[in-house]
């Protein structure tokens, strides 16, 4: 028996499947590219594979795209990624106080106490330090994004970079290599002003305390790591999967939601072959006037989202109630 859990964000779709000790028996990290439904059916091709319906105990969904996930799958458990990463991180480790996320788009900081999430910040509006600007930056100077770190960790001269803005950022790095600098001076000055960025606008305010987790795609890079550590004087701890612990806390918070309503309502893998259509109209039922997307499995209403007031979202919760 098993728990799935679902993380949909702007760049991937992470999906995990847990065993009944919260092992990760399977992780898939997908593309979104746009199309959350169509990166869920891909990972579920994979899945329906290996795994039968009746095998599933719980699932549940996180990340940006969490409500249109939980309607397609038919989810047990829909939490923001902020409670999901820190129920993962828990899981592993009751002592940790703090959480650094960066992603592929955004970049979060949670703060624990006594095995609860006190406070959190996340990015505003600038990409700076993601993992789709680090991609840019490495892809730019022609070296794979898995390699990034190590060349950091090569270098011998200390570089100031700009970092507080991306467009800055690589405009300083473009400037230095004009002046002459080598690409491991370079790529560590840029994760060092990265790290600086991180903690001058997300942790300013913030009581950061050991035992630090590192979390989301870009605890890949080395030279991120060991920047975040000159930074802060102690040892930042990259937990085994990483990349997916958004889904991890997602499956977690599932199975104890499903505990106490003794079933899931997942919806199972046939999803994968389901043809999903999407519409959106206009709701004239007040000023308001919100745009609402329609979500359909064939005559069937499966989501909507976009209302302000809850009128179609909550529709759709009672019908999952009844067991539709």
């Amino acid at each position: 028996m098993y728990y799935l859990g679902v993380d949909v964000g702007s760049v991937s779709t992470d999906i995990v499947v847990l065993n009944r000790t919260f092992d990760v028996v399977e992780k898939l990290y997908l593309r979104t590219k746009g199309k959350p439904i169509n990166a869920i059916q891909e990972g579920f091709k994979i899945l329906k594979e290996k795994y039968h319906d009746e095998q599933i105990e719980a699932v549940g969904t996180t990340g940006s795209g969490r409500h249109i996930s939980s309607s397609v799958l038919g989810a047990d458990a829909v939490k923001n990624e902020i409670t999901a990463h820190a129920c993962a991180a828990l899981a592993i480790d009751e002592d940790v106080r703090t959480i650094l996320e960066i992603g592929g788009q955004d970049s979060k900081i949670i703060i624990l106490k006594n095995g609860v999430a006190i406070d959190f910040a996340m990015n505003n509006v600038c990409a700076a330090g993601t993992g789709s600007f680090l991609d840019r930056q490495a892809e730019r100077l022609g070296i794979p994004i898995e390699d990034f770190g190590d060349y950091a960790l090569k270098s011998t001269t200390p570089l100031r970079i700009a970092g507080r803005c991306a467009v800055f950022a690589e405009s300083d790095m473009i400037h230095k290599q004009q002046l002459g600098y080598n690409e491991c001076d370079i790529i560590n000055g840029l994760c060092e002003a990265l790290v600086r960025n991180y903690l001058n606008d997300i942790g300013k305010g913030k009581e950061i305390c050991p035992k630090i987790f590192f979390q989301g795609g870009v605890a890949a890079n080395k030279g991120m790591k060991a920047c975040f550590e000159k930074a802060l004087g102690c040892e930042v701890y990259v937990p085994e999967h990483y990349n997916v612990m958004g889904a991890i806390g997602a499956a977690i918070i599932a199975k104890e939601t499903v505990a106490k309503t003794g079933a899931t309502n997942f919806r199972g893998f046939d999803i994968a072959e389901s043809k999903f259509i999407s519409n959106s109209f206009e709701c004239e039922g007040c000023s308001n006037r919100c745009e609402v997307v329609r979500i359909k499995n064939g005559d069937s209403i499966i989501g909507c989202f976009g209302d302000r007031c809850g009128k179609w979202t909550s529709t759709m919760t009672e019908n999952v109630g009844r067991g539709a």
